[in-house]
């Protein structure tokens, strides 16, 4: 059994199986140093049980992630994302219109702003006005 601390480095290079099969090991190893700590066993098996708990936690970490790489692949040109793989943003920006969305203008729109566009005016300027402004 493995007492010593795994790194992470580690685990990236294997394979599924090899990663369960070392996270089975490290899930009952860790039910026996618990099993110890109830009848009576050393204080050193508490920083044990703290290191195997982290690195369980990193066995299955390095799992999910491989796991979500592996769905980004698989729905990379697909129509639809699953939820948890689309972008988390905030509920507004969420639901906010798309570009093309707000850019779409309404054929009763269109003949309004045909009909109706928008006035310009051109301010005249007094002269006497720029040299009360110069001074």
């Amino acid at each position: 059994m493995s007492t010593t601390k795994i790194k992470t480095a580690q685990l990236w290079g294997k394979n599924k199986d090899d990663l369960k099969k070392q996270l089975v090991e490290l899930k009952t190893e860790l039910a026996q140093l618990r099993t110890q700590k109830v009848a009576g066993g050393a204080n050193s098996k508490l920083t044990k049980i703290h290191d195997l708990r982290k690195s369980v936690a990193r066995v299955l970490t390095v799992i999910n992630a491989t796991q979500r790489s592996q769905l980004r692949i698989f729905y990379k040109n697909k129509k639809y994302l699953p939820l948890d793989l689309r972008a988390k943003k905030t509920r507004a920006m969420r639901r906010r219109l798309t570009k093309h969305e707000a850019s779409i203008v309404s054929e009763k729109q269109k003949k309004r702003q045909m009909h109706f566009p928008q006035r310009k005016y051109a301010v005249k300027v007094r002269e006497d006005f720029l040299l009360f402004a110069e001074a």
